[in-house]
């Protein structure tokens, strides 16, 4: 009996490690930034279109975990430095879960995330959904399987910034409203630049392993230090651009948001010569703040049209 527990729990921790709960983030964030944005524009939050949402975001971040461990597993064990933020969950490196077990689960998330689709379209009268879903599996598939693998061929940081910071404020606004015509489409520049640097970011640490197994990252195309200064540009492009967000805010608001990301991005310019791969501490350091420059930016945003008076600003 003690022996079944003590695996069950084993088992248990496996999947949690497997499930990489802090990735929820880079999902959940960019939901609620399109459901802040509809609920400017039409002036409603239903609360069960919102939790259809986060429990569509949970479900892809399920499959996309499971699936990039499954393709990357290569790439993961020639890694021997990984990140919370990067490398891989380690299942398969460690030996804790099976190929047949993560590929059972990934099509089981998709198919959950189908069935939800599909609710969502018939009792809930949001007939795109299973458009949203297929666009999940797909953008899934080319950025990580063969024949686009495009995350091995140059492409990963746009189609993932594409998918990120554009396909999921675009679902959370349509949820809301029923439609994506009164979406604000300026907005968009800011989420793309804070997309690309996001992925550009968090494969920084694993730019030794990368290189050594074919993976084309930015950070091996462009090198290291190129891609570090790359980030934080990205970054300040983002946070510069919040008008295009929150066009009505008064200019102080603009400013209060744009602030302190700015200035982490200064504070991390002084670290574009050191936070090399190889300089560990200083590279998850500028890993970190370059994490919190972007989330605060976009937490900036949300707050913004949360407070939003009806009447504007």
């Amino acid at each position: 009996m003690e022996l079944a527990t003590l695996r069950g729990t084993v088992s248990l921790r496996a999947w949690i490690q497997a499930s990489r709960p802090l990735a929820q983030a880079n999902i959940a964030v960019p939901l609620l930034l399109g459901e802040m944005l509809a609920f400017v524009q039409c002036m409603r939050l239903d609360i069960g279109l919102l939790i259809v949402a986060h429990a569509f975001g949970i479900l892809d971040q399920l499959f996309i975990v499971w699936a990039n461990d499954l393709a990357d597993e290569e790439a993961d064990r020639a890694n021997e430095a990984p990140t919370l933020f990067s490398g891989g969950s380690r299942v398969l490196v460690q030996g804790l879960l099976t190929r047949r077990q993560l590929a059972r689960a990934a099509a089981g998330a998709a198919m959950a995330m189908l069935a939800l689709s599909i609710y969502t379209a018939v009792a809930m009268d949001r007939p795109a959904m299973p458009l949203a879903w297929a666009m999940a599996i797909a953008l899934l598939w080319v950025y990580s399987f063969p024949p686009g693998r495009l995350s091995y061929r140059g492409a990963g940081a746009i189609t993932q910034a594409f998918g990120v910071m554009v396909a999921l404020p675009m679902l959370g606004f349509y949820l809301q409203c029923g439609d994506i015509r009164g979406f604000p489409w300026p907005a968009l520049v800011a989420c793309f630049a804070l997309g690309l640097a996001g992925n550009i970011t968090t494969a920084l640490p694993d730019h030794p392993a990368d290189e050594q197994t074919g993976k084309a990252t930015w950070a091996v195309r462009y090198g290291p230090a190129r891609a570090r200064k790359h980030s934080l540009q990205l970054i300040a492009l983002g946070a510069v651009c919040t008008p295009l967000v929150v066009p009505d805010l008064p200019k102080l608001g603009w400013a209060c948001i744009q602030a302190l990301p700015i200035l982490l991005v200064a504070f991390n310019a002084r670290a574009l010569a050191s936070a090399e791969a190889s300089n560990r501490k200083a590279c998850l350091r500028f890993v970190v703040i370059n994490g919190a420059a972007i989330n605060l930016t976009i937490i900036g945003w949300i707050v913004a049209l949360a407070l939003r008076p009806p009447w504007g600003w």
